[in-house]
């Protein structure tokens, strides 16, 4: 099928995780909501668009995003289980729709609706009612949550279509409308062209998409190299036939941990490899994968980065062999400056394990308040997790004694709520949910034993009564 008939749709839930958090939080619906890491050095992971008006941003540092909003914004740290039942029920949705679905992250996704159950085709008015049907089957299934979505010929143009009109906005682009669309743009559109890409090609006075396309193909190959020259200038003529794929084939599996102050206690920094390594291990058992490559990353104290990789003779999904290899590489780095930020990830994926052999290591057991530790994802940590233990033992019982801002709870006398706020050996919590009014706030110690963690509500269920 040539791309002139191709209908591909872009979807992209809107300000996803602070959409979720005021769905659930009534008190917070219409006011400025950040998500992310809530201590000195948390990176928002998203801001509402109330937020988004005072200049908060994603991947900004927490502390900037603060000091633009006002007083009242909520900043609450991730609930990644809430975030992952709703972006299932969005998911499911799409799959009735088209079995060809690339889901690219939790809150976004491709669908090929060339052969859609119900292909809409590009008939005019058609598509029109095809997705506001669909975000409106979206809304309500989720409690709420808008989408924003966009049809075109490609991926890169629906892509550039679903960013149009957010939120909630439903951009279609037309065959044969893709250059009048995509010219004027700045080259920075182009997938693939960041930002010091940008940067060199201002150096030759190509500001826009359309300069670009003004550029040969070879001058493009000469200066960026065969592949990437080429693949500019097509993308520059809004060429772009990458096929919706089902299944997305995983590249690496990684995990890493933004420190609230920089870590020099390198018997810190082995616990942390020790709890990392049987995060990596666990989510390649998931996927049932194997890998041949370790790799330590390493940001220090003036943001300086450097990487640090191994490749094995075999594949493994062992976490101790992941564990042996991670504290050889960070042993060849210095740390004497403080890291700020320690990861550890895997390449080299493959769908079968080969034996090592003579390991000593093998079998090797963690302590279960290790394994327990809560999952770190990214840039993105917890405020109260306290940093600078040295055994694991320690590490994980300071790590329980805090409450997290927006974490759900229960109280035995007062019902479901949220954590807004802790301190002073004190937790204050909002009794509310997503399907009650705005709930009363009450503060107890952070110790009663009334009060514990549980899961996260259910948008779907018929509230209890909170007082």
């Amino acid at each position: 099928m040539s791309s002139g008939q191709r209908c591909i749709m872009h979807l992209d839930l809107d300000a996803f995780f602070a959409a979720v958090e005021q769905r659930d939080k009534p008190s917070l619906r219409g006011k400025p909501v950040v998500v992310g890491g809530t201590g000195g050095r948390g990176v928002v992971a998203t801001a509402s668009y109330e937020a988004r008006t005072y200049g908060a941003r994603s991947a900004m540092p927490t502390v900037e995003a603060r000091r633009r909003c006002p007083s009242g914004t909520a900043f609450l740290s991730p609930r990644f289980e809430a975030y992952r039942a709703s972006s299932l029920v969005v998911m499911e949705i799409l799959r009735t729709r088209s079995p060809l679905v690339e889901q690219v992250s939790v809150d976004e996704a491709y669908v090929d609706l060339s052969i859609a159950t119900d292909p809409p085709g590009w008939a005019e008015g058609r598509l029109e009612s095809w997705t506001r049907e669909l975000v409106e089957e979206i809304r309500a299934a989720t409690g709420g949550l808008t989408a924003s979505v966009g049809v075109a010929t490609s991926k890169m143009m629906a892509k550039l279509a679903s960013e149009m009109d957010k939120p909630g906005g439903r951009t279609i682009l037309r065959p044969g409308t893709e250059l009048e669309i995509l010219h004027p743009m700045s080259v920075r559109a182009i997938a693939g062209v960041g930002p010091a890409t940008a940067a060199r090609l201002r150096t030759f006075g190509i500001e826009s998409v359309g300069d670009l396309a003004k550029v040969s193909q070879a001058d493009l190959v000469a200066i960026f190299g065969t592949s990437h020259g080429a693949g500019l200038h097509a993308l520059a003529m809004a060429q772009d036939e990458r096929e919706v794929v089902a299944e997305r084939e995983a590249k690496s599996i990684s995990v890493e941990e933004t420190f609230e102050t920089d870590i020099t206690d390198p018997h810190f920094l082995q616990t942390e490899l020790l709890r990392m390594s049987a995060k990596v291990a666990a989510r390649l058992g998931s996927a049932e994968l194997f890998a041949r490559t370790i790799t330590v990353k390493a940001r220090h104290h003036d943001f300086s980065t450097q990487t640090r990789a191994s490749s094995l003779p075999f594949a493994t999904g062992d976490d101790a062999v992941i564990l042996r290899e991670g504290r050889r590489l960070l042993a060849g780095l210095d740390v004497t400056g403080g890291l700020r930020l320690l990861g550890l990830g895997v390449s080299g994926l493959t769908g079968h394990a080969q034996e090592e052999l003579e390991f000593e290591g093998r079998g090797t057991a963690y302590p279960q308040d290790v394994l327990d530790l809560p999952d770190v994802r990214g840039v993105i940590e917890t405020a109260e997790e306290p940093q600078g233990a040295e055994v694991a033992g320690e590490l994980a019982t300071r790590v329980r004694s805090g409450w997290r801002t927006g974490q759900d709870v229960r109280h035995a006398d007062h019902g479901a709520g949220w954590v807004w706020g802790s301190g002073l050996g004190r937790v204050t919590v909002r009794f509310e949910g997503p399907r009650t009014s705005p709930g009363p706030i009450r503060t107890f110690p952070v110790d009663d034993p009334r009060l514990a963690s549980t899961t996260v509500p259910d948008w779907r269920e018929t509230p209890s009564a909170a007082c």
